[in-house]
């Protein structure tokens, strides 16, 4: 059974990728992200999101909270059936592309998290999976409460 906190959300158009974005930074807020972790989150579901649509050909994003000693974060797993990727320490280099972009889709979003891990096999798909955990509960900081600021308190 999963936990209360998990939600299953498909990425097949242009529209889920809107309301996965909303359903990232609602879930972010819940957990006490501030406002510049929200963001960062948010920036690096929307990229491997829309990774999952144009080059796995949809699938779906699993979002959960974990806690670890207390601390607070949202894992978050995007899934699909598509093509794979051949060569994955090649697609994690600043600038290669496979689409004609600008080559910084997942080496981007990996260094807006905390954990990052991919899962390819050519033919089989790909798993993208994120961790990102709230910084006001990170090694004893105290963060100034649910204003989303982002600033340190005193």
């Amino acid at each position: 059974m999963k936990p209360a906190s998990f939600q299953r959300l498909l990425v097949t158009s242009d529209v889920e990728l809107a309301v996965l974005r909303q359903s990232v930074r609602t879930a972010a807020i819940t957990a006490g992200f501030g406002l510049v972790e929200q963001t960062k989150l948010v920036t690096a579901a929307s990229e491997l999101a829309r990774n999952t649509l144009l080059h796995g050909g949809g699938g779906y994003v699993e979002m959960e909270q974990v806690t670890s000693s207390a601390v607070v974060g949202l894992r978050l797993a995007f899934v699909d059936e598509g093509p794979g990727i051949r060569d994955v320490e090649q697609a994690m280099a600043d600038g290669w592309t496979s689409a004609g972009g600008l080559g910084l889709g997942l080496s981007g979003s990996r260094r807006l998290v905390d954990e990052f891990a991919v899962d390819s096999k050519p033919g089989q798909g790909t798993t993208v999976t994120v961790v990102s955990w709230a910084a006001r509960h990170r090694a004893g900081r105290r963060w100034d409460g649910d204003s989303g600021t982002g600033h340190p308190g005193p």
